[in-house]
């Protein structure tokens, strides 16, 4: 091989190498590309908080920071000079027992002491009295009739024929629904509370009576919440029994006025629940999420949870970039409708004024949520398409 034959070799085998190399490059930068992307991501997942995500406050981290609070610079606890909290006491037309402290001899001198205090200072000690069952037993008589020989026994009071009282299964049904302890659990707290001793399918059982006894209750509920205006809707995971060993997922929902409260505890979360609990008349005005199980209501009588715009929001800002200063500005568009509400809610700010300002702030949100559509990063900007999508509902 002469040697510019082997130069020629030389350059095609290094050639070849760059070539590989440069390919191995492309597949390194392409892989670090999807890492950073990831890594971005899992950061922006760890940054959320109940402040700027729909999860709930529960979830936060212990110690983090509360929401909407700057640092003070000051010690935590009472401040010098605030306000003192102390326990009221209760009114002595509600107080059981009374004992009267009187001193019979000065502290200094010894000397003695008659008389009584017009004013004594008082201290309250609450307690509560000895737990124990209250047992009654019914026993019911067998007579023979002396004329005709018929055997007529007394039978038990129909409000007694259970083998646990009401205020017994008003108790284990409390500590089951709001509590939620299991029934096994409930079992043994009454026990060791009460000395009641009971099975499993006994507390079952309790439950059973108690939810029949509410169904009038429940079904005045209803009709309130129906007839209402306006009414507020949202719904959360909820566990309900067991299936294959695990917890069996439902759904919890609630609509709500000013003065009621309906939950209602179901296996879907579609809107022929939300449906079935307003009813088919319903024509109030409806505040929700924006989730599209509430998508059958009429846009014009829905109005979406400010709360819930109020976390995006502070998502837009907490990403930063672009969508972050867009984010800023829609917040302040929201400070300003609270503030006015709020006004309007004191008696300084008439309702028709309220919704004369109100209008440029709609036109705003609306404006900056397009361009955070057209300019944001790409999480921002989606969220911000999807709200968009209810802007009639805002």
């Amino acid at each position: 091989m002469s040697p510019t034959d082997a130069k020629d070799a030389r350059i095609a085998e290094l050639e070849a190498q760059l070539a590989e190399r440069d390919e191995r490059i492309t597949q390194l930068m392409a892989l670090v590309g999807a890492l950073t992307q990831r890594v971005a991501e899992l950061e922006q997942r760890l940054a959320q908080n109940s402040s700027n995500s729909s999860r709930p406050p529960s979830s936060d981290a212990p110690g983090s920071a509360r929401p909407g609070k700057k640092p003070t610079g000051k010690r935590p606890g009472g401040q010098p000079g605030h306000k003192k909290h102390e326990r009221r006491l209760v009114p002595p037309e509600a107080v059981q027992h009374f004992v009267e402290l009187v001193p019979t001899q000065c502290q200094k001198c010894r000397r003695r002491l008659v008389g009584r205090d017009t004013e004594p200072r008082r201290h309250q000690v609450v307690e509560v009295p000895p737990l124990s069952a209250i047992i009654t037993e019914y026993r019911s008589h067998a007579l023979e009739c002396s004329e005709c020989g018929t055997v007529t026994r007394q039978p038990v009071p129909a409000h007694a024929r259970s083998a646990f009282g009401d205020r017994l299964g008003a108790l284990a049904s409390l500590l089951v629904g709001k509590y939620r302890l299991s029934k096994r659990l409930v079992k043994d707290a009454l026990s060791d509370m009460l000395g009641v001793e009971l099975c499993v399918g006994s507390v079952v059982n309790l439950e059973e009576e108690m939810a029949e006894a509410l169904v009038p209750a429940v079904a005045q509920a209803a009709q309130s919440v129906q007839s209402a205006t306006p009414v507020h809707a949202d719904e959360t995971g909820w566990v309900e029994g067991r299936e294959d060993g695990r917890g069996k997922r439902a759904w919890l929902w609630i609509v709500a006025t000013a003065r009621v409260a309906l939950f209602h505890i179901a296996p879907s979360r579609g809107g022929k629940v939300a449906r079935a609990l307003l009813g088919e008349d319903f024509t109030g005005f409806l505040v929700t999420d924006r989730w599209s199980g509430y998508q059958w209501y009429d846009a014009g009588l829905r109005q979406i949870c400010w709360a819930h715009l109020t976390r995006d929001f502070q998502g837009f800002i907490d990403r930063g970039g672009k969508g972050g200063r867009l984010g800023k500005k829609l917040m302040r568009q929201r400070n300003l409708f609270f503030t006015w509400y709020h006004r309007v809610r004191d008696g300084t700010l008439t309702r028709q004024d309220f919704e004369k300002r109100m209008r440029e702030v709609e036109r705003e949100v609306g404006r900056l949520l397009r361009r955070a559509v057209m300019r944001a990063e790409k999480k921002t900007a989606g969220m911000a398409r999807e709200i968009l999508q209810w802007e009639k509902c805002l």
